[in-house]
């Protein structure tokens, strides 16, 4: 699904796309699904699930189709069964987006190193 692939931070998700789509296209598209990915909060903590590194793939295929790997902060969360159709419908209203699917995975685990500078100062967690 993926022909290129691209680091946007340190321990940031890996953003990818097909290259039949014009670059233009897939840095708008990337743009807009991490912005809907910034909407999606866990109830517990105030940080957004992009900021706090709990993504860990998306892939843009040629039909738009959109792939996420995902995780959760403990597996034992307990919007777990929840939380993926939060990510598919924030990620669905993305304009040209054609369908979303949300994978969970727990390898590798979460761990706060994966959380950015912004989560880190809304948590405290210097």
């Amino acid at each position: 699904m993926t022909d290129t692939a691209e680091e946007l931070k340190p321990n940031a998700p890996t953003m990818g796309a097909s290259s039949g789509l014009p670059p233009e296209e897939i840095d708008r598209l990337t743009d807009d699904i991490v912005a809907a990915l910034k909407t999606v909060y866990d109830p517990e903590i105030p940080s957004d699930i992009y900021e706090l590194g709990l993504i860990y793939r998306v892939d843009i295929a040629d039909d738009r189709q959109v792939a996420i790997d995902m995780t959760l902060t403990a597996p034992g969360c307990p919007v777990a069964g929840e939380m993926p159709g939060w990510v598919e419908n924030a990620v669905s209203t993305v304009p040209g987006v054609s369908g979303v699917t949300v994978n969970m995975t727990f390898d590798p685990p979460w761990d706060q190193s994966r959380m950015s500078d912004e989560a880190r100062v809304a948590l405290d967690m210097w």
